[in-house]
């Protein structure tokens, strides 16, 4: 099966490993993968700024560097959830209507594919640790993943997957809102990392890396003895040299 890959630039610019595990994990399911290098941004940064005009010059190139035909996978549930939904908004009735459905029909989250595309789970991955996943705003509400994630890490082996309390709620990060509502962003942060704490979790697990990076600056600020992990790494630790 060919799939085109697409890195956000979030995760391409600080979490480069994430998006090369991503790139190994597909391989390993199986996949020929395909990667523009030409590829930037989904436009997500100026859609949600209100920059509606500018979040469609870079989403018209996004539908530019991806294909109609193959399927188009992503370790970021938030920018798969600003292709599927948001660019309803910039392309309906637009000339390139039909190549915007076309796209958005073929874009999958990466737990999305490989649990419900390829129907697969287990991938070899070890690591020994007790962890909880944080469900993401985009992947739960945009993306509508839930189970999915939850699915591929129980086949980890060594990892304990607990529940913490209010695993759903948003992490405080939001783009632009962590940077106008610092201090709101802090505590819902704070909050977050609370319930983690509260069941003895070493690991938070997320599909996307802008929530982690959110509450790993509050960990480190605070110099709390926890770590976060994008799904793409830990499905990939313990592979040795793979």
């Amino acid at each position: 099966m060919k799939v085109e890959l697409f890195i956000p630039c979030f995760v391409d610019q600080i979490y480069p490993a994430t998006a090369a595990n991503t790139l190994k994990l597909l391989q390993k399911a199986g996949c020929e993968v395909i990667y523009n290098p030409l590829q930037t941004c989904c436009g997500q940064p100026a859609y949600n700024a209100g920059y509606w005009d500018e979040a469609k010059k870079t989403g018209s190139k996004f539908l530019n560097d991806f294909s109609e035909h193959n399927y188009i996978v992503s370790p970021s549930a938030s920018c798969t959830g600003m292709v599927k939904n948001s660019y309803n908004d910039l392309f309906t009735n637009t000339t390139i209507h039909n190549r915007c459905k076309n796209i958005q029909s073929h874009i999958h989250e990466l737990s999305d594919f490989l649990v419900n595309v390829l129907q697969k789970d287990y991938f070899g991955a070890e690591l020994e640790c007790r962890a909880v996943y944080h469900d993401s705003c985009s992947a739960l509400r945009e993306c509508k993943i839930k189970a999915e994630p939850r699915q591929l890490l129980s086949k980890v082996v060594g990892l304990e997957l607990v529940e913490m309390p209010e695993g759903d709620v948003c992490c405080g990060f939001g783009g632009t809102f962590a940077v106008k509502f610092s201090g709101i962003s802090s505590a819902m942060a704070q909050q977050k990392v609370d319930n983690a704490l509260s069941v003895k979790a070493e690991y938070i697990i997320s599909t996307d890396a802008s929530c982690l990076m959110q509450l790993q600056a509050y960990i480190d600020k605070h110099k709390i003895p926890l770590k976060t992990m994008h799904l793409a790494d830990v499905l990939t630790t313990g592979w040795g040299n793979v």
